[in-house]
């Protein structure tokens, strides 16, 4: 049967709807390459670092690279104007779009997607995030920063070599808003720590658990084997999260798109890092979103902002679990 839920992060309804999975071809792996032309030398490995602007930041032994931070060629945010609204007519209202926009490269590597990486370099990648944040906090005028790792074309990725972005804006996005106004309406403690506690004490939905990090397919999953990792340590900030935390959330996301890439293939992948506006504090927790590319959303979804998932989160959690089983 059926079911709507209800997503406390966001406020918005899901439809469960598990009979349309059912359809010809619901899931199938990636078949278009990220790039068409891969005769050009890869810009991200090692031996081609002049192919992008000088590196902001580098991780690893001297001599050599395991995780590379670089201004992004075609950024979306720019410079250091301050954000200032203007009206040019009834209707048309515009604002200036300065900021930082950096590319995140994960791994020398050239097919270490994150499902990939050793337990040290997802770490590696994670200190990275953390180190940027934190420098982008300190920029006056901006107000908050959204790390992302697009992996596959599907998901939006324009270079195959694995790599992550970190945007540096002077608002708060609308999504970020929407989860700060989730944690304001949650009567009780923080919304993740519940969360974290009810779907352990349920145990349907989770896909991986440790002494520092909970991974589970949430009870108001929208898209199919959506997941989400909550870091146990409550935190509103990434940039300001314990190192053996961002170990930990490294590591897992590692395992869970492991299992993710032995249940379905290799299938594209958005991975969403949320923190709390650099000077914001309580109500919040960060944590990461992971939204594999497995349907497209149509006129129903457009039109009303209802997702439609085809999976319910407790069959994805118990297939993610299964998988590793198998293995």
């Amino acid at each position: 049967m059926n079911q709507l839920r209800l997503d406390p992060l966001t406020g918005r309804w899901v439809v469960v709807s598990v009979e349309r999975a059912g359809r010809p071809a619901a899931f199938e792996p990636r078949t278009v390459r990220v790039q068409e032309d891969t005769s050009r030398p890869c810009p991200f490995c090692p031996g081609h670092e002049e192919a992008t602007p000088p590196a902001l930041e580098t991780y690893g032994p001297t001599g050599s690279w395991l995780v590379r931070v670089v201004p992004n060629l075609y950024p979306v945010f720019e410079g250091d104007s301050p954000f200032v609204v203007v009206h040019r007519g009834p209707v048309f209202t515009q604002a200036t779009a300065g900021g930082i926009h950096e590319v995140l490269v994960l791994s020398p590597e050239h097919d270490a997607d994150w499902g990939k990486l050793t337990d040290e370099q997802a770490g590696l990648v994670m200190a990275a995030i953390r180190d940027r944040i934190e420098e982008h906090s300190t920029v006056p005028g901006l107000r908050y920063s959204q790390a992302i790792v697009n992996a596959g074309r599907e998901a939006g990725a324009s270079v195959e070599h694995p790599h992550g972005q970190l945007l540096g804006m002077s608002f708060v996005p609308r999504e970020l808003a929407e989860e700060q106004s989730g944690f304001a309406r949650f009567a009780g403690r923080c919304l993740l720590c519940t969360t974290a506690d009810a779907e352990e004490d349920a145990g349907y939905r989770v896909v991986y658990s440790d002494e520092r990090v909970i991974v589970l397919c949430p009870f108001w999953s929208g898209t199919p084997f959506e997941m989400l990792v909550i870091p146990r340590a409550h935190c509103p900030h990434l940039h300001r999260a314990a190192p053996a935390d961002l170990v930990a959330v490294g590591r897992s996301l590692r395992l869970a798109l492991s299992r993710l890439h032995e249940r379905l293939g290799d299938i594209a992948y958005n991975i969403v890092f949320h923190s709390a506006p650099y000077r914001a504090s309580d109500p919040y927790h960060w944590h990461v979103h992971v939204w594999p590319k497995l349907t497209t959303a149509a006129g129903f979804e457009l039109g009303t902002g209802v997702l439609v998932n085809v999976v319910s989160p407790e069959q994805a959690a118990e297939e993610l679990q299964a998988s590793v089983l198998a293995g």
